[in-house]
């Protein structure tokens, strides 16, 4: 219930800053139309990305939904519905893959693939491995500007959209750039930009 009141705030959100009255703002949430705003977006992806999202997507329909099946199947055997738990959890995990799978059906669906052997390394773009020094502590770090739906940050794959990201891209090698974080503003230089495969 909470996930989808979220969706309903971030779309009222969306429509605030195009510029809708409330009256309009709700009518649209309440005819689906946000939805189908929310959907449009692109989702930049790597072509590793794709096809990340492409497996996951092919195990969850061909591979988990049998097993959730089974395990569906082997609870009913078991008699009384109303009180058999491994029923409920069978039934959980089969609306969790379900959910899981439309949601990836959305993200491929509007999915924009860079090609990343063509992507310009004067500047940066997503697609480019970056290496930037952190100036405050003379620290090296490499990241991979990646689209927000692969992004991250354990894996050294930041988002365009993400603070840093967003300050990265169109940058040149010898630019230094200053972010605003919630950690307060800091300050990179940008060392090398290199393909990421």
């Amino acid at each position: 219930m909470a996930r989808q009141a979220t969706g309903v705030n971030a779309a009222i959100s969306l429509l605030v800053k195009m510029g809708k009255s409330a009256c309009e703002r709700q009518e649209r949430v309440k005819y689906g139309e946000v939805a189908q705003i929310m959907e449009e977006k692109k989702n930049i992806l790597t072509y590793e990305g794709l096809r990340k999202y492409e497996d996951e997507l092919h195990e969850l329909k061909v591979v988990k939904r049998q097993e959730v099946a089974q395990k569906i199947k082997e609870a009913r055997e078991q008699g009384d519905l109303s009180e058999n738990a491994e029923y409920d959890a069978a039934k959980d995990e089969q609306r969790d893959i379900e959910a899981r799978i439309e949601e990836l059906e959305k993200i491929l669906k509007n999915a924009e693939v860079v090609v990343e052997d063509e992507v310009d390394l004067d500047k940066i773009n997503i697609g480019c491995r970056v290496r930037i020094l952190d100036l405050e502590y003379s620290e090296e770090l490499e990241y991979k500007i990646v689209g927000s739906t692969e992004a991250n940050s354990l894996k050294g794959k930041i988002s365009n959209e993400s603070p840093v990201g967003k300050a990265l891209i169109g940058k040149k090698v010898g630019d230094t750039i200053e972010v605003e974080t919630q950690a307060g503003i800091l300050a990179y230089k940008v060392l090398e930009i290199q393909r990421s495969n």
